[in-house]
C-alpha cells in the first residue's frame, strides 16, 4: 500500500468521525494532524467555523543533551521522542484552553488510531486539566 491509498483511508476514515463530531463554543472539538516530524492540534469552535487555539511541536524548544566524543565533550540539540512531544503539545494546548476558560473538548483524533503520539497529546491534554 502506498502512501497516497494511506492517506485516503485517513480522509475517508477522518470524513465518517467528523459526520459524527461538532464543536461548539463551550465544548470545542481538539483536532489532532500528525504530520511524519511534527504533531499539531487546534481547538476549533465548528459553529463559527473559528480556531480558538493551536498549539505544535514546533515552538517547543529542544532539549539539549551533553555527549562525550573521546576527549572533546560535545552539546548537541536533541528532542525527545515523537510520544514525549506530543505529551508536550497536550499539556500546552491544555494551558491554552485553561486561559480561555474552557475545561471540556470533543477529542477528533482525525483518522489516525489511538496509538503513541495521539495518544499521548491526549494524555497530555487530560494531565493539564480538559474533560473528554
Amino acid at each position: 500500500m502506498n502512501v497516497k491509498e494511506k492517506q485516503k483511508k485517513r480522509h475517508r476514515r477522518h470524513k465518517r468521525v467528523r459526520g459524527k463530531i461538532f464543536g461548539t463554543n463551550k465544548r470545542p472539538r481538539l483536532c489532532v494532524f500528525r504530520s511524519s516530524k511534527h504533531i499539531y492540534a487546534q481547538l476549533i469552535n465548528d459553529e463559527k467555523g473559528k480556531t480558538l487555539a493551536s498549539a505544535s511541536d514546533l515552538k517547543l524548544k529542544p532539549m539539549k543533551k551533553k555527549k562525550q566524543a573521546g576527549k572533546k565533550k560535545k552539546e548537541e540539540k536533541v528532542f525527545s521522542n515523537k510520544s514525549a512531544l506530543g505529551f508536550e503539545v497536550g499539556k500546552l494546548i491544555a494551558q491554552k484552553a485553561k486561559d480561555l476558560k474552557i475545561k471540556s473538548i470533543v477529542f477528533d483524533k482525525g483518522g489516525y488510531k489511538y496509538h503513541g503520539r495521539v495518544k499521548a497529546l491526549a494524555e497530555g491534554a487530560r494531565l493539564g486539566g480538559l474533560k473528554f
